[in-house]
């Protein structure tokens, strides 16, 4: 009989053998409601549950046609589409595993990844990525096919994605239960995803995640009660990363439709066209809607700021009363209603006016900017988790948000602090272990289960889980004093309209700096503002007016942080980070090391010239 709260959820009778199985039922259920809402040249396209099905069916006797067998890795090297859900769906059907690489991974990197798992088929999204792989071919004897979306070549080793649609079909004539015995024989602790996360140092490490830890997060979402089969989904996240499988588990468990689009200039246009009721993404998603809002209403001036600013202290006079339990009196529910009507709805509008929550997670989220959302009527549910964790661990609950904690763990999950601050996890999401590496799961993953995650965080009483750095990334001066460099950066990105990424160095120095890049609309932004229309992106930066502005946010930070912890000395880059220069995870966290490295002359000049009293651009 089960006795942890671990047991009674491995042992829940809503829960799947596997991801395939959870699929299979998904369809049966719910045959002719919407799955997948997808762009096309007349603008959306719609497929129901039963045509997924279909869909996935003939895709899955493809991949069996050609000897895939089970638990064999096969890849996709896509950006985000319907395509790829299809594909991830089919390898998972034919009982294979999905090995995922970011469509902006260099062949060197792909070529590590495909050897190491040992990919036998890759799906790729476009002749760039094939052409990748051709220059990789005789390193991958194990790879046997590529399977191409966005054309269809008359080649010996690559196939266009019709092609497998049609070999399915002439499989299934001659083994018509192939796809239905594949999925049965599927078991909880087979492979179901093989993930290499990106790193902020050193090689990928290939994170093994068997069915049973999807089909827990999906039931677990299900528990917290707060998303319903008449939701609706936009997901722009990156499928190569947990983050969106994760979401791609809770859809099959729950049911929601998903519209899907990967391309980030879009987000915007396409949100006002679906109209979701929710969406997740990282920090700097939110960051940047918050950011060009307030730009906006600060370039106006005038009776309009005047209005948002009355409306914004309204609205966390609101939240404040509401949060702590209270009721609002009548005359602050009224000026709430006025500030919703006149400024907060017209917010909302922008997202597509139907947004019950947003979800954040992979990085930290500014308390600033979630309060901002909420007092919009927008809360953004923070969570917390690694590749490591299926990207589930814990996440603020719709009933109880407070800012700046990542809240309690999702029923099953397990989590304790460490004599040293790290946050340990356990649970039925936990990976594993790495691929071929035994020793690097064991420097991570206890015999007992406890996941050693890296990150320092603390529990407050209500078991809410808060997270205040990165293990490996506190900074201590040479004065002998710990700085937490990332609060500083979230705060910075939180105040500053601009800016797009800050670095806080300060490991054997006497105090910190920091490097600056600013994004690039918003300067653009700023420029128009100012009359400067022909002004390019580094002339921007070397603006004096853009100069102050940074330098007031820098100021406001340090009014805000200890002593030994403010910038002293700061430079802004006269470009931005980018994933393709290695600086940046394909999931947008900045490579410490990488930056640090590269900049070195740069850092080194801080403090060459610099005095401890100022701040200088």
């Amino acid at each position: 009989m089960p006795t942890t709260q671990a047991d009674i959820a491995m042992s829940s009778p809503l829960r799947a053998v596997s991801m395939a199985q959870l699929f299979y039922d998904r369809v049966a259920m719910t045959p002719d409601l919407e799955a997948y809402r997808f762009p096309s040249d007349d603008g959306w396209d719609s497929m129901s549950w039963r045509q997924t099905g279909e869909a996935v069916r003939r895709l899955a006797a493809g991949l069996l046609a050609l000897g895939v067998g089970s638990e064999d890795p096969v890849a996709i090297a896509s950006s985000t589409r319907v395509e790829w859900v299809l594909a991830d769906l089919a390898i998972t059907c034919a009982g294979a595993a999905t090995t995922t690489v970011y469509p902006t991974t260099g062949a060197e990197d792909v070529g590590y990844i495909l050897s190491d798992s040992g990919s036998v088929v890759v799906f790729a999204e476009d002749e760039g990525q094939v052409a990748k792989l051709r220059t990789l071919r005789d390193r991958l004897p194990a790879l046997l096919r590529v399977v191409v979306f966005d054309s269809r070549p008359d080649d010996d080793w690559v196939m266009g994605i019709q092609d497998l649609r049609e070999l399915g079909d002439r499989f299934l004539a001659e083994h018509p239960s192939a796809v239905d015995d594949s999925v049965a024989a599927v078991l909880p602790e087979h492979l179901a995803t093989l993930i290499y996360t990106s790193g902020t140092t050193g090689r990928p490490k290939g994170v093994e995640l068997t069915h049973s830890c999807w089909t827990y997060i999906g039931m677990g979402a299900e528990s917290l009660d707060i998303l319903s089969i008449d939701d609706l989904q936009y997901l722009w996240l990156p499928l190569s990363h947990s983050f969106g499988k994760m979401l791609q588990a809770v859809q099959l468990q729950i049911g929601f439709p998903t519209a899907i689009d990967g391309r980030m200039d879009k987000i915007v246009e396409n949100l006002s066209v679906v109209r979701p009721t929710f969406m997740a993404g990282p920090p700097r998603i939110f960051e940047k809607v918050h950011a060009k809002i307030r730009q906006t209403i600060e370039e106006e001036g005038g009776i309009k700021q005047s209005l948002f600013s009355w409306a914004f202290d309204v609205g966390r006079r609101y939240d404040d009363v509401r949060l702590a339990g209270g009721s609002p009196g009548s005359a602050l529910r009224l000026q709430h209603a006025v500030a919703d009507r006149l400024v907060f709805a017209k917010i909302r509008a922008r997202l597509g006016g139907r947004i019950r929550f947003l979800i954040s997670g992979s990085a930290a989220l500014s308390p600033e900017v979630a309060s901002w959302f909420s007092a919009a009527g927008m809360v953004i549910l923070e969570g917390y988790g690694l590749t490591e964790t299926s990207a589930g661990a814990c996440i603020v609950r719709l009933d109880d948000p407070v800012f700046g904690w990542v809240g309690p763990p999702i029923p099953g999950t397990e989590v304790r602090i460490a004599a040293d601050g790290e946050i340990l996890l356990r649970g039925p999401s936990v990976m594993r272990g790495y691929h071929s590496s035994p020793e690097a799961t064991s420097e991570v993953l206890s015999p007992d289960g406890w996941l050693a995650t890296g990150d320092i965080g603390e529990i407050d009483e209500k078991g809410r889980l808060r997270i205040t750095d990165r293990k490996k990334d506190l900074i201590k001066t040479s004065g002998g004093k710990y700085i937490a460099p990332q609060p500083i950066e979230v705060l910075f990105k939180a105040v500053c309209n601009l800016a797009s990424q800050v670095v806080v160095h300060a490991e054997g120095r006497n105090y910190a700096t920091a490097l600056v890049t600013l994004d690039a609309d918003a300067l653009v932004q700023w420029g128009r503002a100012h009359g400067l229309t022909d002004v390019g992106y580094a002339a921007l930066v070397a603006h004096p007016g853009v100069h102050a502005q940074v330098s007031a946010s820098v100021e406001h930070v340090n009014s805000r942080v200890n002593r030994w912890e403010t910038v002293k000395d700061f430079r802004i880059l006269d470009h931005d980070l980018t994933v393709e220069s290695g600086e940046l995870t394909p999931s947008m966290k900045v490579r410490r090391k990488v930056v640090e490295s590269t900049y070195r002359p740069v850092l080194d000049s801080m403090y060459a010239t610099a005095s401890q009293g100022s701040t200088k651009t």
